[in-house]
């Protein structure tokens, strides 16, 4: 069984591009292949490349990620920013917090939002058919704003949430 004691939070520096990547595409896969088009996540799916260049990219220029470690192994990751969306709907941004499927309801996806939360209002993008997800959103406050978009990499609809 996965335990939080065994987990070390840090910054991700850009020596971790690689593994960050495979941890990404490994979490995209668990997350995503009970939601998306199979044919658009597999082909998403199928380079790590495009991966690894933006982890590289996005470790070299921010914003910062937290990354999450069990014995020697990256487990889970999250990052906050400034907003993205032109209708902006608060100033941060939840780009992305993940951990793999077998540390799915231990703990560490709180542990990791504890960590990057913002003290200010923060949307984020959710699939509309992720519903633990939606719930893990929902129990740290944040409520659907009724934008919705259909994201085309997966095929699938997502919506936005903000936490005000």
């Amino acid at each position: 069984m996965s335990h939080l004691d065994d987990v070390r939070l840090r910054p991700a520096v850009p020596a971790d591009a690689a593994a960050g990547a495979a941890l990404h595409l490994a979490c995209w896969r668990e997350a995503y292949t009970p939601y998306a088009d199979p044919a658009r996540l597999a082909e998403r799916l199928a380079s790590d490349e495009r991966f690894v260049a933006a982890w590289t990219k996005q470790l070299a220029e921010g914003p910062p990620r937290v990354l999450a470690e069990a014995d020697g192994e990256l487990v889970g990751f999250a990052v906050v920013g400034a907003n993205r969306d032109p209708d902006a709907p608060a100033p941060t941004e939840l780009y992305a917090i993940y951990t793999r499927a077998a540390w799915w309801g231990t703990g560490l996806g709180q542990q990791l939002w504890d960590a990057v939360r913002p003290d200010r209002p923060c949307s984020l993008w959710v699939l509309e058919d992720n519903a633990r997800a939606r719930g893990f959103y929902a129990r740290n406050g944040f409520v659907p704003d009724g934008a919705r978009e259909l994201y085309e990499d997966l095929g699938t609809w997502e919506m936005r949430m903000i936490r005000p």
